[in-house]
Formats: structure tokens, C-alpha cells, sequence
């Protein structure tokens, strides 16, 4: 049997495979610019009640398999994690305390699907329901 997650009213097994890129595709996720992320996407993920199943912080773009509650939109916890992350980097290695300017550390948009643990017998079962006419 799965290992299924819950809230007050809901189960649930989630997974979502994201991937996002830096701007312009340029090559800066190494060293301890990495390390920072790594840490840093795991302390959102937890604030937001999101478990990432895996991660590779590749040298310019991002994959990640979230465990998202039904509660959020993948778009608002994606967005929380790029935009946190992109203010923590400026933070940490471009000197600004405050006011940070807006400047773009990650490229527009989102490459996203579901991942689904899929057995040959639901499967099976599924593409073989017939489907009524009206």
C-alpha cells in the first residue's frame, strides 16, 4: 500500500516533477551558491508544508520532485520557492540587505508534471473501461 499523506479531511499522494531555469540559461549553480540553494529550497519547502522527494541543482537550471499539498497551487508553491530563493541570493552573495531591486535570478516560467506510480494491473484496468455513449 502507498504511503499516503493527510490532512484534516483529505489523503493524499501528490508528486510533481518541476524543473526551472536562470535567466538567460547562465552557468552559476556551483560551489556555495549551490550548497545555499540546497538549503535554502528545503527550509521553503518545510515552511510551506512541501517535501522534496529529490533534487539536482544542475549548473543552470533546476529538478525537483515535490510532494505538494492538495491546499496549494503548484504555481503559488513554485513561485514562493523562486522568488524566496532569488531574494536569499541576493542576500547572501550580491550584498543587498534591503530594497532588494528586483533583479532576475531565474528565468519566467516552469516546465511541470505529474509523477504517478503507475502498476501494470490499474493500468490495465483503465484503458480498458469502456466508455459509455450519450
Amino acid at each position: 500500500m502507498r504511503d499516503y499523506k493527510s490532512l484534516s479531511h483529505t489523503r493524499w499522494d501528490c508528486k510533481y516533477h518541476i524543473v526551472f531555469i536562470l535567466k538567460k540559461r547562465r552557468k552559476m549553480i556551483f560551489g556555495s551558491i549551490r550548497k545555499h540553494l540546497g538549503e535554502v529550497f528545503h527550509d521553503l519547502a518545510r515552511q510551506k508544508g512541501v517535501i522534496i522527494e529529490e533534487g539536482h541543482l544542475m549548473p543552470a537550471h533546476v529538478h525537483m520532485c515535490l510532494s505538494i499539498p492538495p491546499k496549494y497551487s503548484i504555481s503559488n508553491v513554485v513561485g514562493y520557492l523562486k522568488g524566496k530563493s532569488a531574494i536569499s541570493i541576493a542576500r547572501h552573495f550580491k550584498g543587498k540587505q534591503k530594497n532588494f531591486s528586483g533583479e532576475a535570478f531565474w528565468a519566467r516560467g516552469y516546465f511541470v508534471s505529474t509523477v504517478v506510480k503507475w502498476s501494470s494491473n490499474i493500468g490495465h484496468e483503465f484503458v480498458s473501461f469502456p466508455i459509455p455513449s450519450f
